[in-house]
């Protein structure tokens, strides 16, 4: 079986205290009803990555990104060895132009948190061992492997890209999210 292709974005801004900001979301359906999630899903067919960030952020959210404006971040790939049907490989972007105001959808309800100040407790288990590094500018791919339970990690690894590639918290410096 072939892992599932899906992406996330994490947009990020500069709240009104200074801090740095991430866009995530209280799940409304399906797996992980109930979690804070990142924003995104399955790139249908047809489609690229970027068409599906693009989409999935405008379906999910109401805010508009656009492709030039996506910073890639990394991949993470995840194992389920219990239920492989899951299995998923997903390309992670960040940003921090984008147009609109973030509205609640049939799928997710989004929220600014702060950076440094992630609702982990509210997340998948996993998410603590690659989200905050890629909000702090890490990059690479991640390999995580699930326990039997389907919710726990069995183990964690990560690959970092190569030393050239501009961590994106400088590419990002300098640009006010939102408009």
């Amino acid at each position: 079986m072939t892992a599932a292709q899906v992406t996330l974005c994490f947009p990020l801004r500069t709240g009104e205290d200074g801090g740095e900001q991430v866009l995530l979301g209280l799940k409304k359906t399906g797996v992980g009803t109930g979690k804070v999630v990142g924003i995104g899903g399955h790139v249908e067919a047809g489609e690229s990555v970027v068409q599906a960030i693009c989409r999935e952020v405008a379906e999910e959210s109401s805010i508009t990104v656009e492709a030039l404006d996506l910073v890639p971040a990394g991949t993470v790939e995840f194992i389920f060895p219990a239920k492989p049907a899951w299995d998923m490989f997903t390309t992670v972007f960040l940003c921090r132009k984008f147009a609109g105001e973030p509205l609640e959808s049939s799928e997710l309800q989004p929220r600014w948190y702060p950076v440094d100040k992630l609702p982990h407790r509210h997340m998948w288990a996993d998410a603590s061992h690659w989200v905050p590094a890629f909000l702090a500018g890490e990059r690479g791919h991640w390999e995580v492997v699930l326990n039997d339970d389907n919710e726990t990690v069995a183990s964690s690894t990560h690959t970092s890209a190569p030393q050239n590639q501009a961590p994106a918290h400088r590419a990002l410096d300098g640009e006010d999210g939102g408009s």
